[in-house]
Parts: structure tokens; C-alpha cells; sequence
């Protein structure tokens, strides 16, 4: 019978969630149990740490259907770390039921470099998500109340900003119509759903630094505007210590553990296409306290998870990678060499060569931050010698280090090459530098990402995007990191440009204002709030079998 990701994840044998807390070096009263296998960090109770440990970043090439197994590389380092005799943390963000049901599959590693339970944590976990979602839906309800209850504060139902959110792809709840039934059914008005990951509740979960952080930054979310057209926040309605009071638990970080019993904090799960892709501010930061190296991961390609990782994450904790992994394969270099995916198991070196110039620009923005990025190239039992060698004679002639990695079939051991690599470079002085400063004007803080990550020539604000970029100055609100909504697939705005565009504008047709993220989201081409199912959302092959396991699930 072929391995997948589940009968590996099923026949691997867990350690007790005390053991694995105790090799992290977390007392016992700050952990709250989950079960066998899974807990909460009460990070209040643990003990002082005199250093905090060096960070990794994991990040990628644009992502190609192809796949490139950032995810697993992540895992399978830090077992390789591990094996090294490293004191190591992972830290991953958490899955959301959406794309696990839908589309794009898990968010705990493959093969024999996974995080366990994967089950539990691909599914409901311990309530993070479901806490979120219960969050912001309460907000959006304290909100119509307040209108049906007479609106002191003036709100203007055409400008109730707040959306409603589900953890789940629903194309259908993109624009809805509530309120309908008559006077006892509230204000009609329209309104329309978020997947939960895209709630700015879930930024600010992972953006705070303590309870009290946390409930500041829901305060100071924009919920919607006045007739005065005046900004409404949560502050106003008064409802910050209830929303507060709801996550209390799910903002604790998660630990559990890899197939080879490495310490893993999951926590927190924005999309890197629509949000800020990076797992907890807080967990990473438990991680550093607790271990001498941390690698973690963000999400898509350099030009969306890590540039956010740097602007927004590391800016807000106020530290830097040590190293970077851009993590890439040779199926999905030969798709931006332009052959498509039933024709990528037969050799083809030229494509491999041409599709070379999207790893290059990834290569490049990650060296822009002053870091000299290792590539883990994942490798498939199709990659050819030839194939191989294309890779290997480009990196010699731009001085990129390489390691080829296996870590899918042999977990730690696949990554050694790997791991040896990144404690080299991680001892390397860094010049870091962000690329935009705060106080750049937003036109400037865009035209920067545009030119100097994606590789672009410009930018274009829609109207639209005009007027709401004068009330963001008008409101001081334009001092703030910029958070694109872009798609993965391409450098540019256009889903199908693939390998490295020249010359193109990016046209930002919307900028909306998260004040408690503490960020400004542009949205950029057709990128959805509310993502929608496939033809086949992976749920049709998904089930259960009488003793209560998993069928399908990767």
C-alpha cells in the first residue's frame, strides 16, 4: 500500500503531550491539557529567559500547483536541527477548514515530516478558529443590535464595514441581505461573510502581546462610519472586554509535536494572500524562550508571506530572521518554465532553465533585507540529473547556496544537508534593513513592495481606492505597514503571469483600514475575502470509519 500523509501520521507513535512539554522545559502548571497529545502554554507561567532564541524563516517561490512542500521542509528542518543536537522549536500557523475541505490540503507537513496530531489539528484543534469566528460574529451582532436599538452613535448602515465570518469556503455568503422580516427583525441593510482567517480578529489575535494588547487592538477596530462619515470603532460600542473575554483561551499557543518529538507550537492562521500569513506573534516569541533555535514559516512565496513577515511580524516584536529557506522543487520551476502539470514528470532541463528567473527574484527580495537566503530544493523521485544540474550551475553563478532535501520520505535525516547550511549562515553578521519606513506615504510604501519585491514598474489606484486613501490621511490613519491582498500565483496581479513578469502595474483597487492589525490591506486584482470550493473540494474523498479515524484526509 502507497504511504500518504494520513496512514504515516496514523502508524506514527505520539509521545505524551507532558513529556514533549517537559523536554521544551515547560513546568507542569503552565500547561493546560487538550487530551493526551495536545495543550495550551499559559506563557504567564513560565520561567524568565535570559536569551531569546535565533529565528529561521521558511518561505518559498510562488507557489505552483505543482506544490512545493514549504510546510514540510519547515518540519523536516527542525527535526534535522534536532538531530544536531540543536535546542529547537517549530512554530506553524494553524490549518483553517476552508482550504483543508476545499482545495489546497493541510498545514502540518507531509510524510515523515509532519506535526501530530495531524488529524485533530487539519479539523477543530483546540477551538482557535471556532473562538474567532464566534468573536467577530459577536461584533457584527453587537452592531445590528445597536441599530435596532435606536443607533446613538449615528452609524450609517451603508457604511457598516464589520462582516460576518465562517471558517469554511462559502462562495454563496460573499454579498447577503439580513435585517428582512419587518421591525422586530432589525435594520435591513446589506452585509456579507469573511473565511474567518481573513477577519482582522484573527491579525490582531496574532499580532497582540498580552491580554491587555489584545483587548487595545480590538478597541481600536474600525467597524464602520457615521452619517458624518466620522470612523466608528469597538471602543465605541464598548464591547472590547467581551470580545476579549472570548478568546482568553484560544490566545494561549498550542503545543504538540512532529513525528520525531520536536517541540511545535501551532497558533494563529491568517492567509499570506488576503491577511499577514504568519503564525502568532506570541507564539514565536514562546518559542524563542523556550528554545536556542525557532524556525518558522510564511505563507506562499517570498513576495507575499516573508515581505509581510518583515514589515509587519518582525517589525511589531521588534527582531529579524537569522536565516532564511526559500524552499523550491524542480516540478514547479518547470512551471514557470511554461509546461503545465500533466507534462511535468518527463525531463525537461530548458523548462527548468527558464523557469529558474522566479527563484532568482526570491533569491533577491530576501538578499534586499540584508539576508543571504539557503535554497532547500525539495526534491521528487522525477527530477533528473540534468534537471538537477540546471539548478545547481545557476547557484554556483549567483554564489546561492543549495541543499538538496528528502525530508517527505525520511523526516530529520532528509533535511541534514539542510540544516547544516542555515546554522552556518545563522552565525553570519546581518545588515538587516526593512525596505520602506513607516512614515513613507502609502503611494510610496506600495510603490517600494511593487518595484522592489514583485519586480514591477508601478502602481495604479482605482478610484475607489483614491478617496479612501484621503480619508486614511484625513484620519492620520496612513502612517501604518501595508498588508497586500495579492494573489500567490504570480509576482504580479495576474493569476496567470508566471515565472518573472517585467514592466507591469499593479492596480490597487481598494485600501481598507485595520487599526487594531495595526496594518492597511490593499486588495489588489480579483483576490476574494471569501474564497470559494473547487469542482472537487477535497471533502468528496474525506470520511470516517466506525472506530472514529480519518479516511482521506491527505
Amino acid at each position: 500500500m502507497a504511504f500518504t500523509d494520513l496512514s504515516i501520521a496514523m502508524d506514527a507513535k505520539m509521545l505524551p503531550i507532558q513529556e514533549i512539554a517537559e523536554r521544551a522545559g515547560i513546568p507542569g502548571e503552565a500547561l493546560e491539557q487538550y487530551g493526551n497529545y495536545k495543550a495550551k502554554i499559559n506563557v504567564d507561567l513560565l520561567p524568565p529567559a535570559e536569551n531569546l532564541g535565533k529565528v529561521v524563516l521558511v518561505t518559498a517561490i510562488s507557489p505552483t500547483p505543482a506544490g512545493e512542500g514549504k510546510s514540510t521542509v519547515t518540519v523536516g528542518l527542525a527535526d534535522a536541527l534536532k538531530q544536531l543536537e540543536e535546542s529547537v522549536m517549530v512554530a506553524l500557523r494553524e490549518p483553517s477548514l476552508g482550504p483543508v475541505m476545499g482545495v489546497k490540503g493541510g498545514a502540518t507537513g507531509g510524510g515523515f515530516a509532519q506535526v501530530l496530531p495531524m488529524e485533530d489539528i487539519n479539523l477543530h484543534f483546540t477551538g482557535d478558529i471556532h473562538a474567532i469566528t464566534s468573536a467577530n460574529n459577536a461584533l457584527a451582532a453587537f452592531i445590528d443590535n445597536h441599530l435596532h436599538q435606536g443607533n446613538a452613535l449615528n452609524i450609517d448602515p451603508r457604511r457598516i464595514t464589520w462582516k460576518r465570518a465562517l471558517d469554511i469556503n462559502d462562495r454563496a455568503l460573499r454579498e447577503v441581505t439580513i435585517g428582512l422580516g419587518g421591525p422586530a427583525q432589525g435594520v435591513p441593510r446589506q452585509d456579507g461573510f469573511d473565511i474567518t482567517v481573513a477577519s482582522e480578529i484573527m491579525a490582531v489575535l496574532c499580532l497582540a502581546t498580552s491580554l491587555e494588547d489584545l483587548k487595545e487592538r480590538l478597541s481600536l477596530m474600525v467597524v464602520g462610519y457615521t452619517y458624518q462619515k466620522e470612523p466608528v470603532m469597538v471602543r465605541d460600542l464598548g464591547v472590547e472586554g467581551a470580545l476579549a473575554l472570548l478568546l482568553k483561551d484560544a490566545f494561549k499557543p498550542n503545543l504538540v509535536q512532529t513525528i520525531e518529538g520536536t517541540p511545535a507550537i501551532i497558533h494563529g492562521g491568517p492567509f499570506a494572500n488576503i491577511a499577514h500569513g504568519c503564525n502568532s506573534l506570541i507564539a514565536t516569541q514562546t518559542a524563542r524562550r523556550l528554545a536556542d533555535v525557532v524556525v518558522t514559516e510564511a505563507g506562499f512565496g517570498a513576495d507575499l508571506g516573508a515581505e509581510k513577515f518583515m514589515h509587519i511580524k518582525s517589525r511589531k516584536g521588534d527582531f529579524h530572521p537569522d536565516a532564511v529557506v526559500v524552499v523550491a522543487t524542480v516540478r514547479a520551476l518547470k512551471m514557470h518554465g511554461g509546461i503545465v502539470k500533466t507534462e511535468l514528470a518527463e525531463a525537461n532541463h530548458e523548462a527548468v532553465r527558464r523557469g529558474m528567473v522566479n527563484l532568482a527574484k526570491h533569491v533577491d527580495t530576501i538578499r534586499q533585507f540584508g539576508i543571504e537566503p539557503v535554497v532547500a530544493l525539495n526534491r521528487f523521485v522525477t527530477d533528473t540529473d540534468a534537471e538537477l544540474a540546471e539548478i545547481f550551475s545557476w547557484a554556483e553563478a549567483e554564489g546561492v547556496q543549495v541543499a538538496l532535501t528528502n525530508v517527505w520520505e525520511q523526516g530529520g535525516k532528509g533535511g541534514l544537508e539542510l540544516a547544516k547550511l542555515v546554522l552556518q549562515e545563522m552565525e553570519r553578521p546581518k545588515d538587516f534593513v526593512r525596505l520602506y519606513d513607516e512614515t513613507d506615504s502609502v503611494e510610496e510604501k506600495l510603490r517600494t513592495i511593487v518595484q522592489k519585491v514583485y519586480g514591477g514598474a508601478d502602481i495604479q489606484l482605482t478610484d475607489a481606492a483614491q478617496k479612501q486613501l484621503a480619508e486614511l490621511k484625513k484620519f492620520g490613519w496612513d502612517e501604518l505597514p501595508i498588508c497586500m491582498a495579492k494573489t500567490q500565483y504570480s509576482l504580479s496581479d495576474q493569476p496567470k503571469l508566471l515565472g518573472r513578469p517585467e514592466g507591469f502595474t499593479i492596480t490597487v483597487r481598494e485600501i481598507m483600514p485595520k487599526l487594531g492589525a495595526g496594518f492597511l490591506v490593499c486588495l489588489t486584482g480579483d483576490i476574494m475575502t471569501m474564497p470559494g470550493l473547487p469542482k472537487q473540494p477535497a471533502a468528496l474523498k474525506m470520511d470516517v470509519g466506525a472506530d472514529g479515524k480519518a479516511i482521506g484526509l491527505f
